[in-house]
């Protein structure tokens, strides 16, 4: 296991210092380079890691040959909240070299977050003023905080997501995805789009098919990538590396 971990960090740190466009330093340059850090992010995700106390134990431990340099938990907290850019980069840049990132058939849905129970838990979350109460027709249950509304291949690969408050049309949600970054239906002719009945309007075909602008209500009220916390984008990278890896593994 430790030879296919070396081998696979050591794989991935090669793609990721050589896509990843970094500003360059003022000054004395950090001992951990940001692709060092992105590429602890992705392992941290990969093997399952959710506090990051017991993830550096384990890569002081484990990991010292590969990084050199290891920080303390404040200082990795720090580097990583304010690498997010960086960290959305490499995502894009993992997906790309999939060969199924250009497939031309697409599957949408969503699944409630729920970020608190109590009122106290509400007043002081810091979701608050994103998330909203909603109510999950496949648990039968209300609940308070938000809506993941994710976008991808059909053999999992990972194209675009939000959390939006839950009490805004999925639709809408579908719709301020694709505005945000019109070209991922551009580079994609003939795209097919398979979800349920939540996401059907004539409106949006009508937005799909360029016949009419699709400004909706959703923007301002839903969290792209750039707002969510590290972690959940860490695990989102995790997700495209494990997949990519698993696409480029020799076949028996």
């Amino acid at each position: 296991m430790t030879t296919e971990l070396d081998t696979l960090l050591t794989a991935l740190y090669v793609h990721v210092d050589d896509h990843l466009k970094t500003p360059r330093w003022r000054g004395r340059p950090p001992r951990l380079t940001d692709a060092e850090l992105v590429t602890l992010a992705v392992a941290q995700a990969m093997l399952g890691f959710h506090c990051e106390a017991r993830w550096l134990r384990f890569a002081h431990a484990h990991l010292h040959d590969l990084f050199p340099y290891l920080p303390q938990r404040p200082a990795y907290n720090k580097r990583l909240r304010a690498a997010l850019p960086l960290v959305k980069q490499a995502i894009r840049s993992l997906a790309a070299d999939c060969d199924l990132w250009l497939d031309n058939v697409w599957i949408v849905d969503s699944t409630p977050v729920e970020c608190a129970r109590s009122r106290e838990s509400v007043k002081r979350s810091d979701p608050a003023g994103w998330a909203n109460y909603g109510y999950c027709r496949s648990h039968s249950r209300f609940y308070w905080g938000l809506k993941l509304h994710l976008v991808c291949t059909p053999a999992g690969l990972p194209v675009t997501w939000a959390l939006a408050d839950p009490k805004i049309d999925d639709r809408q949600v579908l719709a301020a995805l694709i505005d945000d970054e019109p070209d991922l239906a551009a580079c994609r002719p003939g795209l097919l789009i398979l979800a349920d009945k939540g996401y059907i309007a004539a409106e949006l075909d009508r937005y799909w098919r360029n016949e009419t602008p699709c400004r909706s209500a959703a923007e301002g009220c839903w969290m792209s990538s750039d707002d969510v916390p590290s972690v959940v984008r860490c695990r989102s990278q995790g997700m495209t590396a494990g997949f990519l890896r698993s696409r480029n593994a020799p076949q028996c």
